[in-house]
């Protein structure tokens, strides 16, 4: 089954060309590689340009439309029944793409898999880990937070989205309301992996005001959805914005990166990290690392 990658990406030069680099070290090869520009003005597109391989395609028609749009537009772009997602500044295990399609090969009721990520800082140094295994929520578990889908690290059949869209109007939070509203008609069969393949750069995630615009999106999705636990769910969401404006008041908003994941790390996954790593560093991109 042949995969459609897609990374949308807005100045990331920093980190573009690992992302990509990660791609290409992938032990299951049958895909394709969109890199859609949103009007990045550094050297993001020069590099995502400089790739030459048959199975990369680059869009950019110059504009800033932001994330939600983009995501919409790459349902469109896609060539194959899967769509794989990936952020500009992330990395993925080598396995990554071979461990979940083994899933949608023994289950084609599920629409979408996703896996646990190693939560790190700008320079991969490792924070924590985090992952749930979990299949087909209820609408109650999305609504309530008690399950995270990990939006990033996820494969979702096209058809899927092409029921499914995301919300233009929204700059944050896309992937919440995203999961609330198929979960509310009962389309959202997704299957969740805890072990981690994914490296997740979170260090700018953790930033006052973002957190705090997307606190505020979930107390609009409460509002707009909830049937029942609306003051409770409201009453945690306030909490969590007023435990959140003291840290900040305090400057220790830094505390939250530690809590994105368990710190109990195990001497086999630090290794697995390192020969991940090691992989990916030593894989070769067509047109950037070979003229």
């Amino acid at each position: 089954m042949s995969i459609t990658i897609a990374i949308p990406f807005y100045n990331a030069e920093l980190f573009l060309a690992d992302a990509i680099r990660s791609v290409f070290a992938q032990t299951y090869q049958d895909w394709e590689l969109i890199l859609i520009d949103d009007g990045s003005t550094d050297r993001s597109l020069e590099i995502a340009k400089s790739v030459n391989d048959p199975r990369v395609r680059v869009f950019s028609d110059g504009k800033n439309k932001r994330l939600a749009t983009r995501l919409n537009e790459i349902t469109t772009l896609a060539k194959y029944d899967y769509i794989a997602r990936m952020d500009a500044d992330d990395l993925i295990f080598p396995e990554r793409l071979e461990v979940q399609m083994k899933y949608f090969e023994s289950d084609q009721n599920i629409d979408i898999v996703t896996t646990g990520v190693y939560s790190v800082l700008n320079d991969l140094t490792i924070k924590g880990i985090r992952g749930q295994a979990f299949e087909s929520p209820t609408f109650e578990d999305i609504l309530s937070r008690k399950v995270g889908i990990t939006h990033a690290a996820l494969i979702a059949k096209k058809s899927w989205y092409q029921r499914n869209h995301y919300n233009e109007n929204l700059s944050i939070a896309q992937d919440l309301d995203l999961w609330i509203k198929s979960s509310k008609k009962n389309d959202l069969k997704v299957k969740s992996i805890s072990d981690p393949f994914y490296i997740y750069r979170e260090e700018d995630n953790v930033k006052l005001k973002k957190i705090l615009k997307a606190y505020k999106n979930e107390r609009r999705m409460i509002n707009k959805y909830s049937d029942k636990y609306l003051f409770k769910l409201l009453f945690r969401s306030y909490l969590k914005t007023f435990v959140v404006n003291i840290l900040g008041i305090f400057g220790k908003i830094h505390l939250l990166q530690a809590r994105r994941g368990s710190e109990n790390i195990t001497e086999i996954q630090k290794n697995k990290f390192k020969q991940a790593l090691e992989t990916i560093r030593n894989t070769k991109i067509p047109g950037i690392d070979e003229v």
